[in-house]
């Protein structure tokens, strides 16, 4: 794969490899705001929202960490947490982070994860499947390292997200690092034979009111928000 003023012109685009490429030079910038997000942002709710479902001292994969800010706020509330990410950079920034040693942060692919069968009790992936070629090869994978009964929390960005812009270039050029699931998609793909929908949480875009959403069917709610939190049950064998 090679560009010609800015314009792809090979057919062997490699996904895995120009979305790690981008997120190693997004990498500072993105340490720049995590905390933000985490303590006071979009990102806020999402962990009282995991633990409303995670009891103490469960072992949560935290795919896509990051600068492990998210980590080791996950392992502040009382679990035991491993952080996973694409960008080696982003692996670093975490590794620097880490303020105990019982957080644990490694290089790794959404969809070919490092990890035995059965190993989490719960995986927390925040927008993360956006950036995979074929999110049903992850969500696979996701549900190997699962115990029975484990959960996936993900959150999938809404459809006015300001990094969906990072899907358009898909319209010029043909390839995108970012695909154009939507909240709603996701939840088919998740629910046709991988995981159980048990719940969700809206992160609603700035100016959307309570009384505007409150009474509107999910997949509008959905619609609506910057990033819609699943959270999905592993499912076992003999569920329908």
């Amino acid at each position: 794969m090679f560009m010609s003023g800015g314009i792809w012109l090979a057919d062997d685009f490699n996904w895995s490899l120009e979305t790690k490429k981008s997120w190693n030079k997004m990498a500072n910038n993105w340490h720049s705001k995590s905390k933000q997000m985490w303590d006071y942002g979009s990102r806020k709710d999402i962990i009282p929202f995991i633990n409303t479902y995670c009891r103490d001292q469960q072992a949560i994969l935290d795919i896509g960490c990051g600068d492990g800010y998210g980590s080791i706020k996950l392992h502040k509330s009382g679990h035991y947490v491993t952080g996973v990410d694409l960008s080696e950079e982003m692996v670093a920034l975490a590794q620097q982070s880490a303020q105990s040693n019982d957080i644990t942060f490694l290089q790794g692919n959404a969809t070919a994860l490092p990890f035995v069968e059965q190993q989490f009790d719960a995986v927390m992936c925040i927008n993360v499947l956006e950036w995979t070629e074929m999110p049903l090869e992850a969500l696979r994978e996701i549900k190997r390292v699962l115990k029975p009964g484990g959960r996936l929390f993900a959150g999938i960005l809404g459809p006015t997200a300001g990094p969906r812009a990072h899907s358009y270039p898909r319209l010029e050029y043909g390839h995108a690092i970012c695909n154009t699931m939507m909240p709603w998609e996701f939840q088919q793909l998740a629910t046709n034979d991988v995981f159980l929908y048990e719940d969700g949480m809206g992160v609603f875009k700035e100016g959307v009111k309570r009384e505007q959403y409150a009474d509107l069917p999910e997949k509008l709610q959905q619609a609506l928000t910057f990033m819609w939190v699943f959270c999905l049950q592993k499912r076992g064998d003999n569920d329908d």
